[in-house]
C-alpha cells in the first residue's frame, strides 16, 4: 500500500501545472503510509478530519508536515489541534471561531481559517448562510481576534445529479466571497481561498470560481492542464468577471486521497 501511495502521489505531483499545490487527504490512512509518502516524495501537506487521529499522527510523524483540518470541528476538540494546525477549513459558526481564537492566543499562535458557507439544499450540511456570514463579518467581532486569520470561504454543494443546481450553489458561494472581499477585505491579500468542489462536482466548481478542490485527479479527461488553472482558459467566465491581480496570483489548491 505504501509503495502504491508514494507512486500515485509522485505521479500526481509530476503532472501538476506550475502554481498548483497538492494537499493529500490522509484521513483513515495509517501513519506508515504518510511516512512513506513523506520519505518518497516532496509532499508535506496532509489533511485530516478527526482531532484525535490528527493528534496521534502529528505526534508520530515529522514536525515539518503542514496539517489541515477538514470536516466538522467540535469546539471541545479545538485545543488539541490548535498548537500545530496549519489551516482549518470548516469554521461554521461564530462560537467556533471564538474558541479557535481563544486557544490560539493561549498557545501564542495565529491560525488560518476558512468560513464555511451553507449553500446546499441539505440540512445535514453545516455552516453560515451567505447572509449570516456577511452579517457576522459586518459585526466586526472577528477584527478583534488576534489568534486567527480568515483566509477565505468554503462550501459543499448538494449531493445531487442536477448540475445546474450544483452550479447555482457554487455561484452563490462565489458571490458571497466576492461581496465579502470587496466590503471587508479590500486591502487584505490573505483573503484569497475559495474552497468548493469534491470528487463528483469539482469540474463545475472550477467553472464557478473555486481555487481549492478535492478531485480524484487534477484534470478531467480530454482537458489540458492549462484549462484547470485560474484564468487558464475560456471555460471560467464567472471567475473572469470579477478578477483582480491578487486573484491571479492566488495558488490553486488540489486535494488527493492518497492510496484510495
Amino acid at each position: 500500500m505504501e509503495k502504491q501511495a508514494v507512486q500515485k502521489i509522485n505521479e500526481i505531483r509530476s503532472s501538476l501545472p506550475q502554481g498548483v499545490e497538492l494537499v493529500a487527504v490522509s484521513k483513515y490512512h495509517p501513519a506508515e503510509v504518510i511516512q512513506a509518502i513523506y520519505e518518497g516524495s516532496r509532499q508535506r501537506i496532509f489533511a485530516e478530519s478527526h482531532a484525535q487521529e490528527l493528534q496521534q499522527k502529528h505526534e508520530a510523524l515529522p514536525k515539518d508536515i503542514q496539517w489541515h483540518f477538514i470536516g466538522h470541528l467540535q469546539r471541545n476538540k479545538v485545543k488539541y489541534i490548535v498548537p500545530y494546525i496549519s489551516l482549518i477549513h470548516s469554521v461554521d459558526s461564530p462560537r467556533l471561531l471564538t474558541e479557535i481564537n481563544k486557544q490560539a492566543v493561549a498557545t501564542g499562535r495565529r491560525v488560518d481559517c476558512l468560513l464555511q458557507l451553507h449553500v446546499a439544499q441539505e440540512e445535514t450540511k453545516f455552516g453560515f448562510t451567505p447572509q449570516e456570514c456577511l452579517d457576522y463579518l459586518a459585526s466586526g467581532e472577528w477584527k478583534q481576534m488576534t489568534g486567527i486569520r480568515i483566509r477565505g470561504m468554503m462550501c459543499m454543494a448538494s449531493n445531487v445529479n442536477d448540475e445546474e443546481q450544483i452550479a447555482s450553489e457554487f455561484r452563490l458561494a462565489l458571490q458571497t466571497f466576492n461581496q465579502a472581499r470587496q466590503t471587508f477585505f479590500q486591502d487584505n491579500a490573505d483573503f484569497s481561498i475559495r474552497s468548493w468542489g469534491m470528487s463528483h462536482d469539482y469540474p463545475i466548481a472550477l467553472r464557478c470560481g473555486s481555487n481549492m478542490v478535492e478531485p480524484p485527479s487534477l484534470a478531467p479527461e480530454n482537458t489540458d492542464e492549462a484549462s484547470c488553472l485560474p484564468f487558464g482558459g475560456q471555460d471560467y467566465p464567472i471567475w473572469h468577471e470579477n478578477c483582480t491581480i491578487l486573484e491571479i496570483e492566488c495558488k490553486f489548491h488540489a486535494f488527493f486521497l492518497a492510496g484510495a
